[in-house]
């Protein structure tokens, strides 16, 4: 436990120092902090910083282990799914003002997504919510964004299979959307026609990268 509070802590390196402190103590000694307060601080600073986003998610998991050990409590975890919620209910508006934001704002929640549990399987609550991003970033007018379709490869790469083992249905639509806009769609840069293929096969594999897979599309994008 000590090692992990020890890596979230080099993560906060680039927050203000009264937020360093709040989410320090939130780490240590999260009974003598407002959580709800470390909750906002934590989704600010992941809808502003790309890199942050992909990695809070670890924060949050270790945060709300340490409370409920201390306290027993979920504060924490229960203001992180109220705010996800809120900026969930208003994506659209956050999309319209920056796709920057938005694309960081689906990376906290998959990563999010990806580190809590409840006994041991994921949290039911952010399924659909999650889904409802990825078919959003797979519309056409989003696949024409690179930031967009960076944004939903990585996704799947990153929670595609925990998605699927809890709704196959709904993941079976979104590549049949996928696929449908490989084929058909035009106006897809090449670069975007290689990552939907490569995303379709890694799903086709198990969700699993061949070999042979790893080469040919890593060896592409380098080029």
């Amino acid at each position: 436990m000590e090692n992990s509070e020890e890596q979230e802590v080099c993560k906060i390196a680039a927050f203000d120092a009264s937020s360093q402190n709040l989410l320090k103590t939130a780490l240590k000694d999260p009974g003598n902090v407002d959580l709800s307060k470390a909750a906002n601080v934590i989704v600010d600073q992941s809808l502003r910083d790309a890199t942050f986003s992909k990695e809070a998610g670890k924060m949050c998991y270790t945060i709300i282990l340490a409370e409920s050990k201390q306290t027993g409590h979920s504060i924490f975890r229960s203001s992180l799914l109220d705010r996800l919620q809120q900026e969930y209910q208003n994506r659209n508006e956050l999309r319209a003002r920056s796709v920057q934001e938005w694309v960081c704002y689906v990376s906290f929640m998959c990563n999010v997504f990806d580190y809590l549990r409840v006994n041991n399987m994921p949290m039911l609550a952010l399924v659909n919510p999650v889904y409802d991003c990825l078919f959003e970033l797979a519309h056409p007018d989003s696949l024409k964004k690179e930031e967009e379709v960076d944004c939903l490869v990585m996704q799947l790469h990153r929670v595609g299979e925990q998605l699927e083992q809890v709704n196959m249905q709904r993941m079976d639509e979104l590549f049949s959307l996928l696929r449908d806009s490989f084929l058909l769609q035009g106006e897809l840069s090449s670069m975007t026609q290689l990552l939907l293929l490569e995303i379709i096969e890694f799903r086709a594999a198990s969700w699993r990268m061949t070999d042979a897979a790893q080469k040919y599309y890593y060896s592409e994008v380098s080029e």
